[in-house]
């Protein structure tokens, strides 16, 4: 089972996470922001993976340093949980439909951490979790991951459906390139670390 877990306490947040990429879908997540918590248990159930998340951050301050740390740390846990990455398929990409959204999520496990996210909201929350945040957690999820990260939300008139495709997008890709093919490590390079 590829597994792994990782607590993080600085002066402003409080972040435990796990992950087993070869489980079920089961969630157990407390962020004290409700519309982050629905979006990662969306993440991890269209993913197939198990997710503990537990945080406690400066919410009195406002979101930022919350999310963006959770994305430091689910970042972290998924680098660790693919080790060296021999066997897995590296790619993922999915698009991914909510009513009227359509958002598309590629990856690719490189070992380079890098992002690219083209989206807008007209929101500036959905619940407690302000909009801007999104690329914020992508980025900070991307370069802890090392991975390479295209977020598009190619269209859409309700921001809870274009965030909610795109976590839901993030799942399943995520899903596909860690997927185990078998041999060894998919670069010609020989290496993705």
């Amino acid at each position: 089972m590829r597994k792994a877990e990782f607590h993080r306490v600085t002066k402003e947040t409080d972040v435990y996470a796990s992950i087993n990429l070869d489980g079920t879908g089961k969630t157990d997540i407390d962020t004290g922001i409700g519309f982050l918590n629905h979006m990662l248990t969306l993440f991890a159930f269209h993913g197939g993976f198990d997710l503990v998340v537990k945080a406690k951050g400066d919410l009195d301050v406002d979101d930022h340093h919350t999310i963006e740390d959770i994305g430091i740390v689910l970042g972290i846990i998924v680098k660790e949980a693919l080790g060296s990455k021999a066997g897995i398929a590296r790619y993922g990409s999915f698009s991914c439909v909510m009513d009227e959204a359509l958002a598309r999520v590629d990856l690719d496990c490189s070992g380079r951490p890098f992002i690219v996210f083209h989206g807008n909201f007209d929101r500036e929350t959905v619940g407690a979790m302000s909009t801007e945040m999104v690329p914020e957690f992508l980025r900070a999820f991307a370069f802890n991951s090392l991975i390479t990260l295209h977020v598009n939300i190619l269209y859409g008139e309700n921001d809870h459906h274009k965030i909610e495709a795109v976590f839901k997008a993030l799942g399943h890709a995520l899903k596909a390139a860690v997927t185990t093919t078998g041999g060894g490590v998919f670069s010609t390079k020989g290496s993705l670390a």
